[in-house]
């Protein structure tokens, strides 16, 4: 089965950063089913002109991953009568390279910048971000939350789960929920990897400012990007604490054989 182009998936709504579905990506016993599922960056800077567009994808619940703090900063600006839930998966950290809301203040300054992300400090900050997005137990509760949702027979229309900026927490609530239906390594992935593409629009304005500010590119890609190191370090962690992804899901998240199975009928389609 071939797979479909990030083209064919990207949700062209200018405002909406980093938007694609989940839908026609091969998994085991079929493919993903169509419009069911979305990922995107936040929603605050979501145009009335866009409001449409957005509203035609039938999304009818966001999960919201941010902390309370990158909430109250950027809120969304959603349809009325969408339903919100909120699940901040990096509560319990002290701090967070994932969770980016800092990164203004270390555009402008230099020194500050060169002193937390210099000499390979930016990606170690990353590695630890993703440990914390398996195990942190506000991350185990965050997810067990999302899937129980996801799969609850009651909830209608399509689901949206995002971050800030759509990479890390967002990251790795698509590849769980594509490794829960199936999908392989290199399909996950390769969506994974799209996000360096897609969030250009959002990133590159970030970059050019900190360039302005006499403040080396190079040192704000690792947060700003994605990178396979990253993905790996969260499939390690779940490996090391869980023993397995399915132990992941049944003893990390607690989900039982029922939950499971309506996520699977929920969300592939089979033939």
């Amino acid at each position: 089965m071939s797979l479909p182009t990030p083209e064919s998936r990207r949700i062209d709504i200018p405002t909406a950063y980093n938007l694609r579905g989940l839908g026609g990506l091969p998994v085991r016993d079929g493919v993903f089913r169509a419009g069911q599922v979305f990922r995107s960056a936040q929603l605050s800077d979501l145009s009335d002109g866009d409001l449409p567009g957005f509203e035609a994808l039938d999304i009818a619940t966001v999960y919201d991953l941010r902390t309370a703090g990158e909430r109250s900063t950027q809120p969304d600006r959603l349809p009325g009568g969408m339903r919100v839930v909120v699940l901040d998966v990096l509560a319990d950290a002290l701090s967070s390279a994932a969770a980016n809301s800092s990164l203004t203040s270390l555009i402008a300054d230099p020194a500050q910048a060169q002193d937390l992300l210099g000499g390979g400090r930016a990606k170690e900050l990353m590695i630890q971000s993703y440990r914390d997005i398996v195990n942190l137990p506000s991350a185990l509760r965050s997810y067990r939350a999302y899937f129980l949702d996801l799969a609850d027979p009651q909830r209608t229309g399509a689901a949206l789960f995002h971050c800030t900026t759509g990479k890390d927490r967002t990251g790795w609530a698509a590849a769980s929920t594509l490794t829960f239906a199936g999908a392989d390594r290199d399909t996950i992935y390769a969506d994974y990897l799209e996000t360096n593409t897609d969030l250009l629009p959002m990133t590159q304005p970030m970059v050019d400012a900190a360039a302005a500010q006499g403040i080396d590119p190079d040192l704000l890609w690792p947060v700003l990007g994605v990178d396979r190191d990253y993905l790996d370090t969260a499939f390690a962690e779940v490996e090391r604490a869980f023993g397995s992804f399915d132990g992941y899901l049944r003893q990390g998240l607690g989900l039982t054989d029922d939950v499971l199975a309506a996520l699977t009928a929920r969300l592939v389609t089979t033939g």
